[in-house]
């Protein structure tokens, strides 16, 4: 039988889908990217890392995303930070380490900078910080047009044959959560993973955000032949050590 998730009332209508594994401390909370879910590689590669090693490890979705209630095109950076916020308050314990994916390496920073006495450790793979602002700087014309005439474009996408739906809400709340060019208010330590044939996310934007971060304790890893989503073998054995090493080193601070 397939285990369902417990949920999460946020603001009295939404329901945020979660898997939680309670355990020793540091804790791992894990960020879905965008339009992606609590089910995929990475998610499950570390709930079973945790698991094997009696870790605690937390694992949702996003309003609007995989198991959780709410429509997709409603969602904001914003809205997706307050589910994450309410996951560390109400549902794990103790010292975390965020583990953020694509778009939830921007959402998980921006929890560990609202919650700096919960979240000691972060590790972003293909992290997109302040992906909205790039996003319209990169769009011509006729896409920007269509914005503001139709408040949602699909933007196509390898991952997906239906394309991701970008709305100008996206865009336009996005502003209000930007973090470059820092500095970014955040001290613990960090491990920064990224392909260089990642086509989403430019590899040059982790040193950027390496070079933002005011921790002093920060590494980046680049991986020549890793795409966007860093999901194969290797990859996850890189994800699982860089947990880790930031426990280990949580652990003796």
């Amino acid at each position: 039988m397939t285990r369902q998730p417990a949920t999460l009332e946020r603001n009295g209508t939404i329901r945020i889908a979660h898997f939680h594994t309670p355990g020793i401390t540091p804790g791992v909370v894990f960020c879905t990217g965008f339009k992606s879910d609590m089910s995929g590689n990475k998610a499950l590669a570390l709930a079973r890392h945790c698991r094997a090693q009696g870790r605690q490890m937390t694992r949702f979705d996003y309003q609007g995303h995989g198991q959780s209630s709410g429509d997709f095109l409603d969602g904001t950076i914003g809205e997706w930070l307050a589910d994450t916020l309410a996951v560390l308050d109400s549902v794990t314990t103790g010292p975390q380490i965020v583990v953020g994916s694509s778009l939830g390496g921007w959402i998980g920073l921006l929890a560990a900078i609202a919650r700096p006495e919960r979240v000691r450790g972060f590790i972003g793979i293909a992290p997109a910080i302040d992906m909205t602002r790039r996003l319209w700087q990169r769009a011509d014309d006729a896409v920007k047009a269509r914005l503001r005439r139709d408040g949602v474009w699909i933007r196509p996408s390898e991952y997906d044959p239906a394309g991701y739906p970008i709305t100008l809400r996206l865009i336009e709340e996005g502003d209000d959560h930007l973090l470059l060019p820092g500095p970014i208010p955040f001290d613990g330590p960090v491990r920064l993973l990224h392909g260089q044939r990642d086509d989403a996310v430019p590899w040059r934007l982790s040193l950027e955000i390496a070079e933002a971060l005011r921790s002093d304790r920060v590494e980046v890893s680049l991986i020549k032949d890793g795409d966007h989503r860093l999901s194969g073998d290797a990859d996850i054995a890189r994800l699982l050590q860089a947990v880790e090493t930031i426990a280990g080193q949580l652990d003796t601070a």
